[in-house]
Formats: structure tokens, sequence, C-alpha cells
């Protein structure tokens, strides 16, 4: 049996940085400085355990030794997995760009209370209500076609184009890292 290391390794060949880095159906949301000679991109679903576990555990660490020291470049890029993860994303880009991350930090931490449950739109709306949305900022954006078809677009290329087929999967200066690894095995 393939050790978990080793499973999250198996990768498609390396893909190259000009192509992943074409834009998109929409602006990448990033953090870091674009000019840090590693990028990391992430394609990850709202509604992924593993996701969660990635943002919880790996990510601060990540943030603090390397994208907020100019080391990485940071960008995630949505690949929701169902409707609601789908939902989550398209709360997240009806925000001003600033929010973006802090949105999405939360949903992950919260996961459990919303995404999981009988009723997940009064979960999301509670989140979006936290961030400051009305009940006619959150209808509007969860019936924007645009955003919707956007969304839709990015999981598709990703497919088409990069060979995803789970999440969190990760490209690290193209080549690809599938699973939610420790830091350390992260890092090396």
């Amino acid at each position: 049996v393939p050790s978990r290391t080793a499973l999250a390794q198996e990768a498609a060949a390396n893909v190259p940085m000009d192509k992943l880095m074409m834009p998109g159906a929409l602006p990448d949301r990033a953090l870091g400085d674009p000019a840090a000679p590693v990028t990391v991109i992430e394609y990850a679903s709202l509604t992924c355990s593993h996701c969660a576990q990635f943002e919880e555990t790996t990510f601060p660490e990540l943030k603090e030794k390397y994208i907020d020291t100019g080391k990485v470049y940071f960008i995630l890029r949505e690949f929701p997995l169902d409707p609601v993860a789908t939902a989550g994303f398209m709360l997240a880009r009806c925000m001003e760009e600033d929010k973006y991350f802090p949105f999405v930090d939360a949903l992950f931490k919260t996961q459990s209370a919303w995404a999981f449950v009988d009723n997940p739109e009064a979960g999301l709306f509670r989140m979006a209500q936290q961030a400051g949305f009305t009940r006619e900022k959150f209808e509007a954006c969860l019936t924007n076609q645009d955003i919707l078809n956007d969304i839709n677009a990015v999981k598709q290329r990703a497919i088409d184009e990069f060979d995803v087929k789970s999440t969190p999967t990760f490209f690290i200066n193209g080549d690809v890292v599938r699973g939610a690894l420790p830091f350390e095995e992260f890092e090396k």
C-alpha cells in the first residue's frame, strides 16, 4: 500500500507555469508577492473536509513562514464539489477583494455549521450577514448567473487543462501535489 505521502505526490506531469498563470474566467485571488520565487496554486472546495484541514493546520504556518516573507505567492482557485460549495464561493466573489480570504477562511473554520446541515442556505446567510450582507445582497449574489458561470469555468478549466480531479490539489511552481499534507511534508 503506498504511503500517504506517495499518494499525495502521485502526479501528472509538470504543468508549465505560463499555462497555469494564464488568466481564466475570474481574476485570481492571491496572497503574497507576485514576484516571489515560488508560486502555489490551490484548487479547493469549501465543502471539502481535507481543504478545511489544510486551512486549519498547514496554511497558517505556510502563510507566516513563506507568504508573508515574500517567498511564496499563493493563489486560491475555486473547485466546488457541490452546489453548497459553489454558493459559498459565489458569496466570496461578491465581496470586495480584500474580504475574499477572510470570508473563505471563516467558511472553512465553520464548515460544520453551514456545509453539512439540513439548511445550508441559512448557515451561509448567517456567515454572509457577519460579512455585511443584507438579505437582498445575498439573494442577488446567489442568483448572479455570470458569477456562477465563471466559477464553473474555473473548475472546468482545471479539469480539462490541469487534470485536477480532487481537492485540495496544489501546483507548486507547476508540480502537482494532491491532498492536505501536514506542514512538514508540504514544506518539502
